[in-house]
């Protein structure tokens, strides 16, 4: 029951600081002299934007087949072997093609079985009745690919909304094929819209004659406009490093920096080098950016893409680029807006329930406990100080289901000043002395209020790995309620009755 003055000093200063970095939640306009950091406001109580995002998983397949073509066509002409009509269906995850010769099928079957597969079991090939000899995707493969595309998608489509400034987006997994966004206080996300609809899958190919093996594609500043690109990739924008957005020396026009790998970089020098005086096209999600003649071989690893951009535009093509393309495009297949009168509404009913229900532990530990019991409200004050306290802190974002997370959190901690109480009066009735009372009690109780606080805690540690969305906030909140709860229930609630005790050396306990 001693405390020595560093201790006293120690506990009173975590309550101020507490305090102070409270401050920044009730003020407008930020002081110099805080560490201005605020608690955040969820979707339900700040308003703003829901997307729900379904990703394509047919262009999916689409995508696989084309790679899987470029494969079989190497490996054909590598084993000295011919082919003819190769044709693509994404509906059956299927490609065909017919042998130069009858006589060489079984060679073709050989070589096409002996390709690499992304994962065992990708492909199977088959011999159709019609003489086609058939690469089919297997149902297993796919289902696993769209598991994987499912969660990259959801990584750089956090990757591009962190770049935009949104406070405290939530980007969840919804089912097999979907992805939810909840971004607060944004009432019109069209530009993260635009930016989460665009694939962003950057190639270098050369401009060749219109025919077979090239395919037409629009300019994105002249969509009339059409040039025939040849549909091999010579450079893939999936090897840069950095994109960035500057203003071109020559022109004074924004254009685009890009900076490649030591793959990309040496890929890049020889495709310029082999193909001086021919243009390539710069081609993002199947537009023509623009359509250069090498002048002379770029083997720096660098380069710069013009096209009369604008600050913004320059500032998200380059966002886009360092955040990867998605594997398959995604599509808004629902979108909500929630206004802030719905979210003042919630703010309002749940700051009215955590204050009633404060008032009323608040008026039923002072009757029931007497002065312990107005130690104990003065406590849990500081309970709800330190808590918010560190959620400031941490800029976390606390919703409904957090605000009644705290609420619960007030009530546990009552629990633990009730048994600590308790246990005092009880050994009062025992006969024994106000400090021998107070001393056998604390050390009784504060065994039993650790170890069910400690199993609340694991559980909560648990909701908040496994959970997600409403679920994660409300055991965030308990959590760190219950960090809180033991410091003040322990420490300052035992000072504060140490501290009285020292100083009138009362003859009863009022208890």
């Amino acid at each position: 029951m001693y405390y020595s003055r560093l201790r006293m000093l120690g506990t009173v200063g975590i309550c101020l600081l507490g305090l102070l970095l409270c401050l920044p939640n009730a003020l407008n306009r930020p002081m110099p002299s805080l560490p201005w950091r605020q608690i955040h406001l969820g979707l339900d109580l700040r308003g703003g934007s829901y997307l729900l995002l379904r990703i394509d998983l047919q262009s999916l397949t689409a995508a696989r087949l084309q790679s899987l073509e470029d494969n079989a066509r190497r490996t054909l002409l590598d084993k000295g072997l011919g082919y003819r009509d190769f044709q693509r269906d994404a509906a059956s995850a299927r490609l065909t093609f017919l042998p130069r010769d009858t006589g060489e099928r079984e060679a073709d079957i050989a070589a096409l079985s002996d390709m690499p597969r992304a994962v065992p079991g990708e492909f199977s090939v088959q011999t159709g009745a019609d003489g086609r000899i058939a690469v089919v995707l297997s149902h297993d493969a796919m289902v696993q690919r769209g598991r994987d595309a499912i969660g990259q998608s959801i990584e750089i489509v956090r990757r591009r909304i962190d770049a935009t400034g949104a406070i405290d987006p939530s980007i969840t997994r919804q089912g097999d094929d979907r992805i939810a966004v909840e971004l607060p206080g944004i009432s019109d996300p069209e530009r993260i819209k635009a930016l989460l609809g665009t694939t962003a899958r950057m190639t270098f190919q050369l401009v060749g004659e219109s025919g077979s093996g090239t395919t037409m594609l629009p300019m994105v500043n002249n969509p009339e406009q059409q040039l025939p690109i040849s549909n091999h990739v010579d450079a893939d924008g999936a090897d840069l490093t950095n994109a960035g957005a500057v203003i071109d020396q020559q022109s004074g026009q924004w254009a685009v920096t890009l900076t490649f790998d030591r793959v990309g970089a040496a890929e890049f020098g020889a495709l310029t080098r082999a193909n001086v005086g021919k243009r390539f096209a710069i081609v993002l999600d199947n537009k023509v950016i623009e359509a250069p003649v090498v002048q002379s071989p770029i083997t720096t690893g660098t380069g710069q893409i013009t096209g009369s951009f604008t600050a913004q535009q320059a500032t998200d093509l380059a966002l886009l680029l360092r955040a990867g393309a998605l594997p398959a495009p995604l599509a808004v297949i629902e979108q909500r807006s929630i206004g802030p009168s719905l979210g003042a509404d919630s703010i309002r009913a749940g700051a009215i329930s955590l204050a009633v229900g404060f008032v009323l532990v608040v008026i039923f530990m002072a009757l029931f406990y007497g002065r312990f019991g107005l130690y104990a409200d003065i406590a849990l004050l500081a309970n709800l100080i330190l808590m918010m306290a560190i959620l400031s802190l941490f800029e976390a974002t606390l919703t409904l289901p957090g605000m009644a997370g705290i609420l619960l959190t007030l009530g546990m901690a009552v629990d633990a000043n009730i048994l600590i109480n308790e246990r005092i009066r009880e050994e009062v009735k025992r006969g024994r002395g106000p400090l021998q009372a107070m001393q056998v009690g604390f050390e009784r109780a504060t065994g039993t209020v650790i170890d069910s606080n400690a199993t609340a805690f694991l559980a909560h540690v648990m909701l908040f790995v496994f959970g997600a969305g409403p679920v994660r906030n409300f055991a965030l909140t308990i959590t760190i309620g219950i960090a809180t709860t033991l410091f003040t229930t322990l420490v300052l609630s035992r000072l504060l009755m140490v501290r009285w005790y020292a100083n009138t050396r009362p003859q009863t306990l009022p208890v």
